[in-house]
C-alpha cells in the first residue's frame, strides 16, 4: 500500500547569515514530523527532493531551521517559498485531518449516511470534522473513540457517534 505525502510547513524567510530559514507550519503534526524523519522540499510532492534537518535554533515562533547544503544567505533564499513535504502510512494521525479527505463519506458503524466531509477544523483540543448531509451540518470530533476507520480506496470514513453528537 502507497505512503501519503503531506505538507507540513512553507518556508517563508531567511534568518542569519549561514542559511537558516523560518518556517509557517501547515499542519498539527509539524512537530512530530520535523525533527528525525525524512522530509522533501520543493514546490510540490512530484517535484520535491530529499533533504536533512541539519539543526533547530530558538524557541517557538522564533525558531529558525538549517538544511544540509544551505549555507549561505543566497542558498536560503532559493528555497523561500518552497514546501516541506512528508511521507506518511496510511496509519500515521496525520492522514486523519489531510485534505485529501475531503468529499469522503462518512457513515455510522451501523450504515448510516451522516453525511459529506467539508472541512476540517484544527481546534486547540482537538480536531473537528466539518460533516454537511442536505441543509444539516455537523461538528464530530476527531478522536479514537469516535472515528473509527478510514477507507481511502473506498472514500469512507466510519464513525462511532457519542450521544447526542448527531442531533
Amino acid at each position: 500500500m502507497k505512503n501519503l505525502v503531506h505538507p507540513i510547513a512553507t518556508i517563508t524567510t531567511t534568518s542569519g547569515l549561514t542559511g537558516d530559514v523560518r518556517l509557517r507550519p501547515l499542519s498539527r503534526y509539524f512537530d512530530d514530523y520535523i525533527e528525525g524523519k525524512q522530509l522533501m522540499l520543493g514546490f510540490s510532492p512530484d517535484t520535491s527532493e530529499d533533504v536533512r534537518l541539519e539543526i533547530v535554533t530558538g524557541m517557538g515562533k522564533k525558531r529558525r531551521f538549517k538544511f544540509e547544503g544551505v549555507d549561505t544567505v543566497s542558498d536560503a533564499e532559493k528555497i523561500v517559498g518552497q514546501t516541506i513535504f512528508i511521507e506518511a502510512s496510511r496509519e500515521d494521525q496525520i492522514n486523519m485531518i489531510g485534505k485529501d479527505l475531503l468529499g469522503y463519506e462518512v457513515f455510522s458503524e451501523s450504515g448510516d449516511l451522516v453525511g459529506i466531509l467539508k472541512d476540517v477544523m484544527w481546534l486547540p483540543h482537538s480536531d473537528v470534522y466539518v460533516i454537511t448531509n442536505g441543509g444539516k451540518e455537523f461538528l464530530i470530533p476527531v478522536i479514537p473513540e469516535v472515528v473509527k476507520g478510514i477507507n481511502h480506496e473506498q472514500g469512507v470514513i466510519v464513525i462511532s457517534p457519542m450521544e447526542g453528537l448527531l442531533d
